[in-house]
């Protein structure tokens, strides 16, 4: 297994990406950082979205960035706001010590707050192509002194239409910058822009896997975040043999889960990257012998664990990126045997979950979580299987005697009755469990359905609802979820908050194109995912 020690990253950022939880680098990154470091010639890298290229291109920028330099110094091309955001944001959060400042400029921002970062002086600034150009043909950003230029998403900037604003916005860069290009597809267009644009470039694929889940049924529950753990523990409770692996996204939250698990009683342990390979073994060991029955672990153990005979995986948290999805599904549902895999998401997850899906080919259903009395009684199930099982292999005469004492004394069904209380009062207590509540309830922190008076044969397309929102509202696309256009009328959903400045601005008839949106009758309800 390749560490990022090995890549010829600092101290500095191997303890930032310590921080972050990150454990193993992706094959993109195995790739590029050292090629990045070590080397003076351009990149066109290969490789599919959700396999980490950010860290790929901003982990190795920031080793070769100069700090405390009141200039910029790289620029990062990406074709949506909601990328660039992203983008910044993870670079921001790889910095560790340094004092490197990260921005991002895109358009639906204001244009002051951009001048004042700009003014202040800023080292790395990630915008959208037509932001960017903005800021070029207003003089208030000069890209003639760069040292990096990256193009993220380089093929969804080409479908996008931005390939003569990313080849006016190469022109106006420094002519010995570094150029690196990311690119989930390689169309001829976007080798004609390496060709023309770039210098001697270094060609990189990461190896892609044919992703596809195994014969598992594949199940999602939408709860919020400080639900999960409660959700687990039924999932766990409902299952007659429990025996399977829990993933986390770090390994901090590993240790918090596995704890907690333990806390409540469960055969539970934790595996992740920070412990010494002789620990793991033993470990991983115990948990064959299923010693341990639930194994909470971080995508580091995803690969290399071979344990047949699961009956669950859980993603305690939403996985990265398809191919993560893949490879913790695949632990479970082998050797001709169907398993489970259950994921849990929070309303906002929503989208990152078809995504998956669609990567994966594969169909991820959703499912009610089980009531705390669908958990009690599949408990009184198992007690009264057990009991006709204890039955079947006849007493020994030492308790039929006893018993025959016991019911001479006392009533027959009072003296079961607190046999079964003795035994089993405090595991078929209700009160063990905590209520879930549902993760659509309308709140401060959760999401509005909101009715629009608008629908196919008026014109309206989800793109233009999203236009309209974010031009009207300020209210970008990543915030909306869920849109359904009918033939007469349409349903979005929004964030609480934003839902409310909708209805406060666009509720009267005839105001902006026609829109009128009210609030929806019942939850909204997203329908399947499905390949």
């Amino acid at each position: 297994m390749t560490t990022f020690s090995e890549l010829g990253l600092s101290d500095l950022t191997i303890q930032a990406l310590s921080r972050k939880g990150f454990e193993e680098p992706t094959p993109i990154q195995i790739k590029t950082i050292p090629a990045v470091l070590a080397g003076e010639s351009d990149i066109v890298a290969q490789a599919q979205t959700g396999t980490g290229k950010t860290a790929a291109f901003g982990l190795p920028l920031l080793e070769l960035l100069e700090q405390d330099a009141r200039k910029v110094q790289a620029l990062v091309l990406a074709p949506t706001r909601e990328l660039a955001i992203q983008v910044a944001e993870e670079i921001n959060s790889l910095r560790g010590g340094r004092t490197v400042s990260v921005t991002p400029i895109y358009g639906g921002q204001s244009m002051e707050i951009q001048l004042r970062n700009l003014r202040r002086g800023v080292s790395v600034v990630v915008g959208t192509p037509g932001r960017v150009l903005d800021h070029l043909r207003r003089g208030t950003l000069d890209l003639s002194s760069i040292r990096f230029l990256i193009l993220d998403e380089a093929d969804e900037m080409l479908n996008m239409g931005f390939l003569e604003d990313v080849t006016e916005i190469m022109e106006q860069t420094a002519a010995d910058k570094r150029t690196m290009l990311f690119s989930a597809t390689m169309p001829p267009e976007i080798l004609r822009v390496a060709k023309k644009y770039m210098g001697d470039y270094q060609v990189i694929r990461a190896a892609s896997e044919q992703l596809t889940a195994t014969q598992t049924d594949q199940i999602y529950f939408e709860v919020s975040a400080a639900d999960k753990f409660e959700a687990l523990c039924r999932i766990i409770d409902m299952e007659e043999d429990f025996y399977g692996l829990v993933f986390t996204r770090t390994k901090v939250d590993a240790d918090a889960v596995s704890q907690r698990l333990m806390e409540r009683g469960y055969d539970a342990d934790t595996l992740h990257g920070d412990m010494s390979q002789s620990l793991r073994e033993k470990i991983l060991a115990k948990f064959k012998k299923r010693l341990a029955r639930i194994l909470v672990a971080t995508d580091v153990a995803a690969r290399g664990i071979d344990v047949h005979d699961l009956t669950h995986v859980i993603n305690f948290d939403l996985p990265h990126d398809p191919e993560a999805y893949v490879h913790r599904v695949g632990r479970t549902g082998r050797a001709g045997k169907e398993g489970i895999a259950i994921t849990f998401i929070t309303p906002s997850e929503y989208r990152r979950l078809q995504f998956i899906s669609k990567q994966a080919k594969t169909d991820i259903r959703k499912a009610r979580l089980p009531k705390v009395s669908d958990v009690i009684q599949m408990k009184k199930e198992r007690i009264r299987a057990e009991l006709a099982a204890i039955v079947a292999t006849e007493p020994e005469l030492e308790f039929l005697g006893m018993a025959q004492e016991l019911l001479e004394q006392s009533k027959p069904r009072e003296t079961l009755a607190a046999l079964l209380q003795h035994m089993f009062q405090e595991e078929l207590d209700a009160s063990n469990y905590r209520e879930i509540e549902d993760a659509f309830v309308v709140d401060k922190k959760g999401k509005t359905r909101l009715f629009v008076t608008q629908g196919r044969k008026d014109g309206l397309t989800p793109k233009r609802l999203l236009t309209f929102l974010d031009e009207n509202c300020r209210i970008p696309s990543r915030k909306v979820w869920d849109i359904q256009i009918m033939e007469t009328f349409a349903f979005v959903s929004l964030p609480f908050q934003e839902a409310e400045k909708v209805l406060s601005m666009f509720n009267r008839k005839g105001k902006d194109g026609g829109f009128v949106f009210t609030k929806a009758k019942g939850r909204p309800t997203p329908p399947p995912v499905r390949k």
